[in-house]
């Protein structure tokens, strides 16, 4: 089978090791045979959601460590197709703000039955309030990374401008875009700073250079580590550990990068601006 080709739309700098090792090449190989038989990305997208929820019956008996490790695979598989679908949007140019909102959709969906299960499978008050807990927590944490990363992405372009979702009715697709953009705005000075750079795709590498920091930093937000994270615990013997990973470590790393970012953003816009302001200084 012929590979498809790299994905250009992420950044190798930032990207979790176990993306770059198993799941896009997983995901890229099967490119190929998906594309060939038509299948869409809103469909690569509900069977992620469908091996999730497999995976989450297997959780609920992670007192037997084969169950766990079945809900590890099976979470794997979910990674990749959650992978596949963006690479099928992108290669066919399908994409849509309703295949935007599935994807994000199915990706926390498939947490919430994992955490359910697991509550269930303890069946107590301080379990069910640690699952709540978490779960939160994990929605806000992955909101604010994915759209950091994305800002990162477009910013190492030259792309100065937030490039706002297409409008819909849908007040549901309107919630969600303005949850996941909320960042953006509060990030819009040093965007305005590099739309009106004299060499913006100077600014975007230096930028690039320094934010990869903090951005590397988050990358322990992506799914990736929570799946592995969840199967520890479990074989450890106890998931509530995952719960108290969720709501302590990443909350304070989610913390120190995006304040680690907005460094980077300040430091390099005001020394942007100076430079800027003696160019025009001198021309007079």
């Amino acid at each position: 089978m012929t590979l498809a080709i790299t994905d250009l739309s992420r950044d190798r700098r930032i990207e979790d090791p176990t993306n770059l090792w198993i799941i896009h090449p997983a995901a890229r190989r099967l490119l190929p045979w998906f594309l060939a038989r038509g299948i869409s990305a809103n469909a690569v997208s509900v069977g992620g959601l469908a091996l999730g929820t497999v995976a989450a019956l297997a959780y609920a008996q992670w007192k037997i460590w084969p169950f766990a490790l079945a809900g590890l695979l099976l979470s794997v598989g979910w990674l990749i197709a959650d992978g596949l679908d963006g690479m099928i949007a992108r290669a066919t140019g399908t994409a849509s703000p309703l295949g935007r909102v599935l994807d994000g959709l199915c990706d926390h969906g498939v947490f919430i039955l994992i955490y359910v299960s697991l509550a269930l499978s303890i069946g107590t008050v301080e379990g069910w309030a640690l699952a709540v807990a978490a779960g939160v927590a994990h929605m806000v944490q992955s909101n604010l990374y994915e759209s950091e990363r994305a800002r990162f992405h477009r910013r190492c372009k030259a792309v100065a401008m937030i490039t706002l979702p297409v409008p819909s009715r849908n007040p549901f697709i309107r919630l969600y875009d303005f949850g996941w953009g909320m960042l953006d705005r509060i990030a819009a000075r040093f965007d305005d700073v590099m739309q009106h750079h004299p060499a913006p795709a100077d600014l975007a590498a230096t930028y690039g250079a320094l934010a990869a920091k903090p951005m590397r930093l988050m990358s322990l937000l992506s799914a990736n580590v929570r799946v592995y994270a969840i199967f520890l615990a479990c074989l450890i013997g106890n998931p509530r550990l995952f719960w108290w990973f969720e709501l302590v470590p990443l909350n304070i790393i989610l913390i120190l990068g995006l304040f680690q970012h907005r460094i980077v953003e300040n430091r390099l816009g005001t020394v942007s601006m100076d430079h800027y302001s003696q160019i025009e200084g001198s021309k007079k």
